[in-house]
This record gives structure tokens, sequence and C-alpha cells, in this order.
């Protein structure tokens, strides 16, 4: 903290309020806002009328979670999250897959929820934060510890009995015994009996940031930024969340928040803007130059990239479609390859399970249906296999 400022500024300092920039540089920044604003209304009206905006939503999410870790210094690779969302993994996951997996569930909880300011209200940023602590401490795999003496004597006793003091293997394999029986326990979701450290996430975290007061001086912000155009209120609040950093846990969230903000004042009506895909394009020098209209610019930018990129996505997945109903011509009109390319398009996967199931078909029919269409297969398997298209 530097010695020489003033006392206002001190206070202010130390009490860690976060200001909007005042005045607003409308001269630098109403050019790149047109232009963002113009992109946005270009992908939303596209998407309003698109026979496959489902499927556009559903690969978009995948994307837009992966970019998520991409900002934030990890590499993860769509298909795996795709195959682990199925749970049909090819490879074990690892921590940056499960955390792109969270950044999904959430992004697809706000897009499910049919009021657009459901993420912005009091009760939808307290599910999402819940949903963050939940994430942190389920699906957490115990491994069975060969050392743990306690646990060692439960299974000796309850897999074998006393073993034969005669018996030279007898200790061996009443030891063998325990640890199968432990592991179809920890396989059967059942948690280990050692105790917890009380503060294990002291060494995680810090115990003194107050994420409720600096949640609610995002929210301030968000009040100020009301009658303000939609754009520029929502680079607003991403440059104030980075400010403020309310979450420990999940500082992805403002970047799935600030997309909420545009769906809940109106301006994308039939999608959620992919806010990560559209920052990757920006060079990072400018997402944290040290000068706020820069960094302003640079998120503005990356709005018009995200709805840009939108826009080649769509037409890309649209002439898709078209490729593949191409290869109708000459099919009989109950044939069930129509249902197939609609199941298709609407799921980045599809296995012959599920095929069987929404179209009615054997899943020897839904594999020759799978043939016909050409489609590209995800998992690299000759067995439990699914089909996708890019």
């Amino acid at each position: 903290m530097p010695p020489w400022l003033p006392f206002p500024v001190l206070v202010q300092y130390l009490s860690m309020t976060y200001t909007l920039p005042d005045p607003i540089p409308w001269s630098k920044l109403s050019g790149p806002l047109a232009r963002a604003e113009d992109a946005l209304a270009r992908l939303d009206q596209t998407l309003a009328k698109s026979p496959i905006r489902a499927g556009w939503s559903a690969r978009t999410h995948f994307a837009d979670a992966a970019a998520s870790l991409w900002l934030d210094g990890s590499l993860i690779a769509q298909d795996d999250l795709v195959l682990h969302d199925a749970r049909m993994d090819i490879r074990v996951p690892t921590h940056e897959l499960v955390r792109a997996h969270a950044v999904l569930r959430a992004r697809r909880r706000i897009a499910s929820e049919p009021d657009p300011a459901w993420a912005l209200s009091a009760a939808g940023l307290a599910a999402l934060r819940d949903r963050v602590g939940s994430d942190a401490t389920q699906g957490r795999a115990v491994t069975p510890d060969p050392g743990d003496t306690d646990a060692d004597e439960d299974d000796l006793s309850s897999a074998s009995g006393e073993p034969d003091e005669d018996d030279p293997l007898a200790a061996e394999l009443a030891a063998l015994d325990a640890l199968i029986a432990r592991s179809d326990r920890v396989l059967a979701g059942e948690r280990s009996n050692r105790p917890e450290p009380e503060n294990k996430e002291i060494i995680l975290y810090d115990l003194d940031w107050d994420e409720d007061s600096r949640l609610a001086e995002w929210q301030d912000v968000l009040r100020q930024t009301r009658d303000l155009p939609p754009v520029l209120a929502a680079v607003l609040a991403m440059q104030a969340w980075t400010a403020i950093e309310p979450l420990q846990r999940a500082p992805w969230l403002g970047r799935l928040l600030v997309p909420a903000l545009l769906k809940a004042r109106g301006k994308t009506r039939a999608h959620l803007l992919t806010l990560n895909c559209g920052l990757k394009a920006v060079l990072r020098e400018r997402r944290m130059h040290r000068d706020p209209t820069i960094r302003l610019l640079a998120l503005i930018e990356g709005i018009q990239a995200a709805a840009d990129q939108g826009v080649k996505d769509h037409d890309r997945w649209l002439l898709a479609r078209e490729i593949l109903q191409r290869r109708l011509v000459g099919r009989r009109i109950n044939s069930s390859l129509p249902a197939v390319i609609d199941l298709v398009m609407a799921r980045p996967l599809v296995s012959a399970r599920l095929i069987a199931q929404e179209c009615g078909v054997s899943q020897r029919g839904a594999l020759d249906l799978v043939a016909a269409l050409c489609l590209r297969e995800a998992t690299g398997r000759g067995r439990y296999r699914a089909w996708g298209v890019l």
C-alpha cells in the first residue's frame, strides 16, 4: 500500500470499495459497443428461427466450458469433456476435466431456467454457490489404504474371522480378503471411517475472505449499471467481478453471470453468450492491461468475437445437417433416418442404445442407421461406442 495516498483514497483503498469509471469514455467505447450489439442481434435473430438451435446450445456449452479452463491456464480436450459428461470416459478423468464439468453444469443450469434473471437473483446466486461447494466435496473416490489399521481390523473380523496361526498364508489371505471387501464398499459409494481434518480448507482458501460482502458489493455495481446499455453494463460487471473477486472457489462464475446479465436485459433472448470462447480471441495483454479503458475495449471485443464465432458455428452445423439430409434421397417414407438426423443434430454424442430408444428400432438397426449416415465415431473403441457431428 503506497504511504503517500491522501486520506479519502486511503479509506477507499482499505474498504476495498469498487467504483465505476467516472466519466465513462464514450468517445472510445461507442463504436465498439455498436459493433458488438449488432453482432449479438445478428446471432440471436439467427438462432431464434434456426432448426438446430437446441443442438447449437448443447455444443456451445461444452466449447465454453473448455474455453473457461483455457482462460484459467489449463488445457482439456473438448471431446474428453463430452465423453466424461456422457459417462463414457476413454481415460481416467483429470482434475482439470472435473473442473470443466463443474463449469458445464453451472452453465446448463443458468441456460435451463425459464426466468432470464434467475442467475442474478439472490436465490440463483445461492444455488450456484451451493453447487460449487458441493462439487468441491462430492465425487471424490476414497482409495483404500492398506496402512489403515482400524479399517483392517474391522475387515479382518468380518471377512474371514481369526486367521489360523498354523497356516503361514492365513494372515496374507485374510488381509487380501479385507482389502477386497473394503474396495467393494468404496466402489459402492461408502466413505472411509477415518475422520477428516477440521480445518482442511485453511490451506486452500483464505478464511478471512468475506464472500457475502464481496458479492453484495458486486450486486451494488449491477444496480448502478441498470440505466446503461446492456453490453456496456455487461463489460462493467465483468470488470468489477475481476477486481472484487467475490468467490474463491469459483472465479469463473463471473464469466457465466455476465451472459446471464445480457439475457436478463433482453439483449440475447434465444441463446446464452459464449463469453469464454470470445475472450480466447483477445490478447491477454489487452485483457489484463493496466488501463481500465483498454480492458473495457478488450471485453467488448470478446463479446463481438463470441457472437461472430457463434454465427460461424451455426452455419457450419447447418451445412452438416444439409449434407446428412442428402442421404435421404431414395429412402422410403417411413425410414428412421430423418429421426436419427434430428437426434444427432440435437446432441453432441449419440449411442446405439439412445438411437434405439428414441427412434423405436433395435440396437442392430441403430448401428445400420449410423453406418448409413457415416457419422464420426468419438470413442475409438470396438464396444460401447458413440457418434457425433463435428
